[in-house]
């Protein structure tokens, strides 16, 4: 079995154990460090290189978002899920811009946290649906707007089944832009995921699948 390697990142002592504590006990998992604030996690990332750093954002000295973006720019490959207790429109939009790989509030139940840190180690979006449900009002467009060349390009990487890395990889952006692109994508065409993105923009001849 492949393990993950994890750095934790709360400024709370009983947060932190906590969650050490139950991650210890699935066997992929490994938590290799814990931090107490954003410089502290930018200096172990550095040292450890994990696969997954569960990031809180409020923090005295560097905040989350700070270090998101520190470590994204340093390890552009590095997955960085949120969790946090803080679900407002400016937390997530900030955190999401900055690189976070997801966005995971700390009342998540531990099952489907433990999914979110599987997807994360594979580069996958993760957002909690109430999340999820924020952004999408948030960013949703009031009408419809053609796609961009540049997303075009991304939906059509979609449309082959690549993810966000193949895609930032092909493209050579980052997949902090790749998600990007896909959340206006999802506005423009007015809906939720990336197979609807698909099939709505495969009806309307805006890409096709032998191209």
């Amino acid at each position: 079995m492949e393990t993950i390697k994890l750095i934790l990142v709360d400024d709370h002592p009983v947060v932190r154990e906590g969650l050490a504590g139950m991650l210890a006990g699935q066997p992929d998992f490994d938590v290799v460090a814990t931090a107490t604030d954003g410089s502290e996690a930018v200096r172990l990332d550095a040292e450890h290189t994990p696969d997954v750093i569960l990031m809180d954002l409020r923090m005295p000295g560097m905040d989350g978002v700070t270090a998101i973006g520190e470590i994204k720019g340093k390890r552009p490959s590095a997955n960085i899920l949120v969790l946090t207790t803080y679900d407002s429109d400016a937390d997530i939009l900030r955190a999401i811009e900055a690189g976070a790989t997801g966005y995971l509030l700390k009342d998540t139940p531990r099952e489907e946290l433990y999914r979110a840190i599987r997807a994360a180690a594979n580069g996958e979006s993760v957002l909690a649906p109430a999340v999820a449900a924020r952004l999408m009002t948030r960013m949703r467009a009031p009408a419809e707007e053609n796609l961009s060349a540049r997303e075009i390009e991304v939906l059509q990487l979609v449309a082959k089944g690549a993810s966000n890395r193949e895609i930032g990889k092909e493209l050579h952006i980052s997949t902090a832009t790749v998600k990007t692109h896909l959340i206006h994508i999802f506005n423009k065409l007015g809906v939720d995921d990336r197979t609807a993105a698909v099939t709505v923009a495969l009806e309307r001849q805006i890409i096709t699948l032998n191209r």
